[in-house]
Parts: structure tokens; sequence; C-alpha cells
């Protein structure tokens, strides 16, 4: 399965590069282009996944519980998606993409039309409310330590924090930059300090401002 964004790809940098984001994310069925039924019959799958992690949370989704809320054979959902690691990694990124539309070509303040400062202000707030809706199913998806930084979905988060800090002509060092900011929305920290620390949402909405604001406002 294919994760497209909706701009030009990213590179390491942050540059804009010729040609949609691509991830990987190997299927079952790899290799072999999906038909127009088949790709109905996963987004049926997923749509009931969905609806189970939010009534039950995602710790507890099994297959067999998703098969029955799609109303389709166990044999299905193994065939489609592996096992139960599979399911949350394509639930995972079926809710990314929802998220990944919003920042790169949904509607203003977060989409394209709104100024380059808008849009950083407000990604931080709408990553924040994103995952904490989908808190479970990001903390049961989390890979290995060592490679949470390479996960694809957060190169392409970095790469557009990069581009907007390039675009408000920041003074800062945007690589840097981009990867603090990202680091203050971190799915475990995130669910850390609202969760177990108790912080409010306004109170982590204003640090991002903070954060904004230092790194877009030119020196004395």
């Amino acid at each position: 399965m294919r994760m497209s964004g909706g701009i030009p790809g990213i590179g390491p940098t942050g540059d804009a590069l010729a040609g949609p984001a691509e991830f990987e994310v190997t299927p079952v069925d790899a290799g072999r282009k999906p038909r127009a039924d088949a790709a109905r019959n996963r987004a049926k799958l997923l749509d009931a996944a969905a609806r189970l992690a939010a009534r039950c949370g995602a710790a507890n989704l099994t297959m067999d519980a998703v098969a029955a809320e799609a109303e389709v054979g166990k044999g299905t959902v193994f065939r489609r998606f592996g096992d139960r690691n599979g399911l949350l990694l394509a639930l995972l990124d079926h809710e990314e993409q929802r998220l990944q539309h919003a920042f790169l070509s949904g509607p203003p303040p977060l989409g394209p039309e709104a100024p380059a400062l808008e849009r950083l202000r407000a990604f931080g707030p709408a990553v924040m409310r994103h995952e904490l809706d989908h808190i479970e199913l990001y903390l049961a998806a989390q890979p290995p330590v060592e490679r949470r930084c390479q996960v694809p979905a957060r190169g392409l988060r970095r790469a557009h924090l990069a581009i907007l800090l390039r675009q408000t002509e920041a003074a800062a060092d945007v690589e840097l930059a981009a990867e603090t900011l990202l680091a203050s929305i971190d799915t475990p920290l995130l669910h850390h300090l609202v969760t177990q620390r108790g912080f409010p949402l306004d109170r982590l909405d204003a640090a991002w401002q903070d954060l904004v604001t230092r790194y877009t406002t030119p020196p004395a």
C-alpha cells in the first residue's frame, strides 16, 4: 500500500522534489495492483476497524471483531492484512492520510491557501488533537525507539514544517527548528503530558505558539 501526499515530494532536507511523496507499507498481496472492488473491501474493513477502535480502544482490536463488524469472514481480514500488527499499521496509515490531506491540501488555516506563518501556528494544535483522538492506535503502532525518527509519516511532517519555516524566512536553523517543533508534539510525550500529568490542551497550544514565535521572529 502506498500513501501519496497531495503536494510535490519532499527530500531529506525539506526541499520540494518532482512527483508525489510515496511511503511503503507492505501488504499481504504486495505486487498485485488492487482492483476497484478490492479497494472498496479494504476501505470497508478499515472503516469497521476505525469504529471499533473508537468504541473499544485500539489495544482491544482483534481480527475476529473487525470481521464481525464488517460482516465478512475472518479469513478475509487475515488475507487483506496478514495479522493484527498489519491491521494496526494499515489503520494507522488510513488515519494518517486524513491528517496529511488536511495539512497538504485542505482548507486554511492548515492548508496551502493560508500564509506560511498561519499554517505553522495551526499545525501543532491540529496534530495534537488528531493524535489524542486516536492515541491508543498511535501508541500501539509505535516502532522501536531506534526507528521512531525514521518513520516516513514523521519525515513528511518534519519536511512540511521545514518548508513552512523557510517560507517565513525564519532566522533559525530550519532543520533543527523543524525537529524541535516536531519533538514537542511527539505522541508518547503528548500522552504523558495530557493523560498522566493532566496538562490542558490550551497550555500545550500556547507552548506551540510560543515556539513558533521564537523561531520566526527576526533577531533584534
